[in-house]
């Protein structure tokens, strides 16, 4: 007899296959969603989407254009998603998250089915020293994946993130690129529909000649909040979509045919990480530790500061299983423990190591990754807070450590994980505070770990990559002595300043102030 979790597992599953097999029959409205071509309908049509490139829907397109979910919803999902090409076991999935959402589940993962982990539950760092000559004996038999889909909306990027320069005008690819050549293993690109062509043109103009694996991401439709219908944005129909999440690594590897692709060519095993990780190397003793303990799946995880609070933890259920819980997944109530760094002492780095034998054989007994769902709640443009509010639906690589029968974490130093999320990371990397090194990732310490140089910029003013790299145009102040700096206010830097110990400048108001060429702060300076 069926228990209630199985009955509603093959509801859901029933309820995607029927929709998806009802518009399988329809023909797709373009080739795929890597070319972006255009096939337009020959017959009478009526205009569904409006594109620079013109895309259109035929006459007897099955559903009218609807405000509110009805029944029809998920048939509507369901072509629009075929009209971009996308892979039907990838429609299925978003489909039957779509009928979790419709259905009252809501991502949360509750603090009662949690318990924290100790110390003694993740081998450290110094137990995996001694498999390091192994991990060298294996480095022939893997490669690295850089999951470089982010545009990096939060600095109000339009292209990809992994080209933002970072220092002495090198991008994060460019440190990438070097790194993969002096650690000698292959280098693979996982890329989102927004950052494939920029990554494909700079390739071809920095690295000619030389040819990188890619695979691309694959995309959901963006929900409104109010109505959780499909987002229709006429003038700009790409804001209609957001990237799946780097969960959907797995599903990509596999439909794209790269998993079988670096199976044939002897690569056992891969390192994944984010591309604006600047921690994040290939270690030979993680490797080799990896290899030994014939693991399917292992998490590089570091221990929480209080600038960690707000992100995701690593857990385990009552049944004994690893889970990780990401902020979006946290139910208010639990707010407080979630954020309780003595409770939940360790978090997901992004720094992943996977067997790709394990993976191939998981998706081939059980299908594609369906991994527990994030619902984000995020404005549909995402530089105007003030457009409809949206629910993207996405998924976290780390998730997968449920999933991976055997699956295991390992604790890192902190020097493994320097994400430049902010301008304000930036700022410390371009002003020579922190060195970067192929074998220990960044060398120094910052604001991340509780020492070093702390700095906090006006978001108003240097949010924005654009905003930031006009206000030190004429470059970055030293802060070789500087302690902690903080801007508040429209500050324009005029070049050669040098600020030392605790310093916070400030505009007296609203208007642009600036600090002349050649000054020397050691205090408070009000404009």
């Amino acid at each position: 007899m069926k228990t209630t979790s199985q009955t509603l597992e093959s509801d859901r599953e029933r309820f995607a296959a029927t929709i998806v097999g009802e518009f399988s029959k329809q023909p797709a409205l373009h080739d795929s969603a890597v070319s972006r071509k255009t096939a337009v309908d020959s017959g009478a049509s009526t205009p569904f989407f409006t594109r620079e490139r013109s895309r259109t829907v035929p006459a007897d397109f099955p559903f009218r254009v609807l405000t509110t979910t009805t029944p029809e919803t998920p048939g509507l999902i369901a072509f629009k998603m075929k009209s971009e090409g996308i892979d039907s076991g990838i429609t299925r999935i978003f489909l039957d998250y779509y009928h979790r959402i419709t259905t009252g589940e809501d991502g949360f993962l509750r603090e009662t089915d949690l318990e924290p982990l100790s110390e003694e539950d993740i081998p450290g760092y110094d137990e995996v020293k001694r498999f390091e000559r192994f991990g060298r004996s294996k480095l022939y038999q893997t490669a690295r994946i850089i999951l470089n889909g982010g545009l990096g909306t939060g600095m109000g990027l339009t292209t990809a993130k992994s080209l933002v320069p970072v220092k002495d005008g090198r991008t994060f690819l460019d440190i990438i690129l070097s790194r993969s050549r002096e650690e000698m293993v292959p280098l693979c690109l996982m890329n989102s529909v927004s950052t494939h062509d920029d990554t494909c043109m700079y390739l071809e103009r920095h690295a000619p000649g030389i040819s990188f694996p890619m695979f691309l991401q694959h995309r959901f439709p963006k929900l409104l909040r109010e109505s959780l219908m499909p987002a229709v944005c006429p003038g700009d129909p790409e804001r209609e979509w957001n990237p799946a999440g780097h969960g959907d690594v797995y599903n990509a590897l596999h439909v794209s045919g790269m998993l079988q692709k670096l199976l044939d060519q002897g690569i056992r095993y891969v390192f994944i990480s984010n591309s604006d990780n600047l921690g994040a190397t290939l270690d030979p003793a993680l490797l080799g530790y990896f290899a030994k303990k014939e693991l399917p799946f292992m998490m590089e995880v570091a221990e929480r500061t209080q600038v960690d609070a707000k992100g995701g933890h690593l857990a385990r259920r009552r049944n004994g299983d690893l889970i990780l819980r990401e902020c979006a997944q946290c139910h208010p109530e639990d707010r407080s423990a979630f954020r309780d760094i003595q409770r939940h002492r360790y978090f997901n780095t992004n720094n992943i190591w996977i067997s790709l034998r394990f993976l191939k054989n998981r998706i081939r007994r059980h299908g594609l990754f369906s991994l527990p769902m994030i619902l984000n709640p995020k404005p549909l443009d995402p530089r105007n807070s003030e457009s409809p509010g949206v629910y993207q639906v996405e998924t976290a690589m780390g998730a997968a450590i449920s999933i991976f029968e055997g699956a295991s974490a390992v604790r890192v130093p902190r020097s493994r994980f320097f994400p430049v999320k902010t301008t304000s990371d930036l700022l410390l990397l371009r002003a020579g505070c922190l060195m970067i090194s192929t074998e220990k990732g960044v060398i120094g310490t910052t604001g991340h770990n509780g020492d070093g140089v702390r700095i906090s910029l006006d978001p108003l003013y240097f949010k924005h990559l654009d905003e930031f790299d006009k206000r030190f145009g004429k470059g970055v102040p030293d802060l070789e002595l500087c302690d902690s700096l903080t801007v508040k206010g429209n500050i324009y830097f005029e070049g050669d300043i040098t600020i030392r110990g605790t310093v916070t400048i400030a505009s007296s108001d609203s208007g642009p102030r600036r600090v002349p060429r050649g000054t020397v702060v050691g205090s408070d300076l009000i404009l």
